[in-house]
């Protein structure tokens, strides 16, 4: 068996030695130590011999497989390192050429409308306010004074989440007020916030979506009147919209938590299909607003005796429109890439209330 063992030796690092590619050399390694290779017989072979000699020939044999393992894997890294190379020469980039140039993204015109608004009521005195946009019935329905049989709460018109009555839900908050109640509830007056945010409602058609943006706003205190609101609002309007001259009208309306209600419109005229914000003799609803109902102060744990104020909201997604000529609501949330590099924003164009917006 000695000399059966250095004949196999030889011949098995030959074919390790001679293999010229990584198949040959895996031919090579299952011929040697596969289940039926060379070494493998061998070493079945010496249950046949004797102790003394078994011990001896065993610890050769063992020798030699780690001889072969080793080799096999110096030569296959021999072969990985020489493919490598081959990949790397055939392969290899040209530095003298000029790179791609690149994509350069933009700013989504909800962001850009967002940080407008934030920063003209800002320079007013507000602070930002934030709430859950997953909601309980009270904050966003009772405590706003929107009685069970009002329409907003009905099925067909609220995300509800989970099972039971209605007044035991949660739900998808409809609008931002619940940021006003929560505030009140929390804290004590004076109020002067801005409560931004997403809001759901079950609406799809070109002027509503599902998911869209709403900005409210709450002052509180114990002398402010409806005039304040009305100088706040045409102090917004005319810096976001940049228009200095921008007619303005409050038409009484009707909401369950401010008491006076009032819509504010803005004038514009409208030729061959163009919209156009100040001057002509048409009009365009821009936003709701009132003075706080005092049920609304009572059900927020506020003293409707001492204090009053006043609210406002309106949608994002809408003023966007109106000021960037935008035709359709539903493509701001439909990721067209054509779409957001048309209306979209290289940098934050941020308004001042003095100046308007700075480009």
């Amino acid at each position: 068996m000695q000399h059966e063992l250095s004949g196999l030796r030889d011949n098995i690092i030959s074919e390790i030695k001679n293999a010229s590619s990584l198949a040959e050399l895996e031919v090579a390694r299952v011929s040697a130590l596969g289940k039926k290779g060379k070494l493998t017989e061998l070493m079945k072979e010496l249950s046949k011999i004797g102790d003394e000699e078994r011990r001896n020939i065993g610890s050769e044999l063992n020798n030699f497989k780690k001889e072969i393992i080793t080799l096999i894997e110096i030569r296959k890294r021999q072969f990985e390192s020489a493919a490598l190379n081959a990949k790397l020469e055939k392969e290899s980039i040209d530095v003298t050429l000029p790179s791609r140039a690149d994509s350069m993204g933009s700013i989504h015109p909800v962001s850009q409308v967002i940080e407008e608004m934030i920063t003209i009521f800002c320079d007013m005195g507000f602070v930002i306010a934030s709430g859950p946009e997953i909601e309980e019935d009270f904050y966003n329905f009772t405590a706003l004074n929107i009685p069970p049989e009002h329409p907003a709460r009905q099925m067909h018109d609220t995300f509800y989440l989970g099972e039971g009555q209605k007044s035991d839900k949660k739900l998808l908050r409809t609008h931002t007020s619940p940021v006003q109640v929560r505030t009140m509830i929390a804290g004590h007056p004076p109020f002067r916030i801005i409560a931004p945010g997403r809001t759901y409602r079950k609406d799809y058609d070109i002027t509503h979506t599902p998911m869209f943006h709403q900005i409210e706003g709450l002052v509180i205190d114990e002398k402010t009147h409806l005039g304040h609101l009305k100088g706040c609002l045409a102090d917004f309007v005319k810096a976001f919209f940049e228009v200095q001259d921008l007619p303005l009208r409050f038409r009484p309306s009707y909401f369950p938590f401010t008491e006076p209600s009032a819509e504010m419109d803005i004038g514009c005229s409208r030729n061959a299909g163009q919209l156009k914000l100040g001057g002509g003799e048409d009009w365009m609803e821009i936003l709701g607003c009132g003075m706080v109902n005092p049920k609304v102060l009572e059900a927020s744990g506020v003293n409707s005796d001492r204090y009053q104020g006043f609210a406002f909201g309106l949608g994002v997604e809408r003023a966007a429109m109106l000021k960037y000529g935008i035709p359709d609501l539903r493509a701001f949330f439909d990721s067209d890439i054509r779409w957001l590099r048309h209306y979209g924003f290289g940098s934050l164009d941020i308004p001042s209330l003095l100046s308007g917006l700075s480009r």
